[in-house]
């Protein structure tokens, strides 16, 4: 005797995977979060990675594989892949960043956390920038933090580090 396979099964099955397909992608591309995290967890998040960057440590960990970025002069960019490509872009004009810890403000709600502050460095042709001594050096980050990986990341401040854009900006030759 032949058994033979019920085809309305063979596609009940077939719908079947076809949905569990869709619920996996569902969930890869939706950032759930599935870990709480205190106000102070989120702060430690983004100081870490503030303090990383002066220490000219690894920083990619920090991220989530899906993160959306935002760099002045860049655009945005989405992935963890395209933010390193970012951050090799900007490591051809900045040598040294040193971020002024003591006199950042926060601003959190909920995953958010805004960072404003200052910083100092040198860029790569030897330039040194100073927050209030040059008109780079002031900054303000907004990030948001779920599962202790930061999801999105916009850095809003002027790239020109070295004062090298003067020509466009009559009241920057004043000085």
């Amino acid at each position: 005797m032949e058994i033979k396979e019920n085809p309305a099964r063979k596609s009940s099955l077939k719908l079947d995977a076809c949905i569990r397909r869709q619920a996996k992608l569902k969930e890869i591309a939706m950032a759930v979060a599935t870990q709480a995290m205190t106000d102070e967890q989120r702060k430690s998040v983004a100081l870490e990675y503030l303090k990383r960057l002066d220490r000219g440590d690894d920083i990619f960990d920090l991220f989530a594989d899906d993160v959306q970025f935002f760099f002045p002069k860049y655009g945005v960019v989405d992935g963890v892949e395209a933010v390193k490509s970012v951050f090799a872009s900007t490591a051809a004009i900045i040598a040294a960043v040193r971020h002024d810890y003591a006199y950042f403000n926060y601003v959190q709600q909920g995953d958010m956390v805004v960072v404003e502050g200052t910083s100092s460095g040198r860029t790569t042709n030897g330039r040194e920038w100073r927050a209030g001594v040059t008109h780079a050096g002031r900054w303000c980050d907004v990030f948001e933090i779920r599962d202790f990986k930061i999801q999105r990341l916009f850095i809003y401040l002027d790239p020109d580090y070295g004062d090298e854009d003067t020509a466009r900006y009559p009241w920057l030759t004043k000085k």
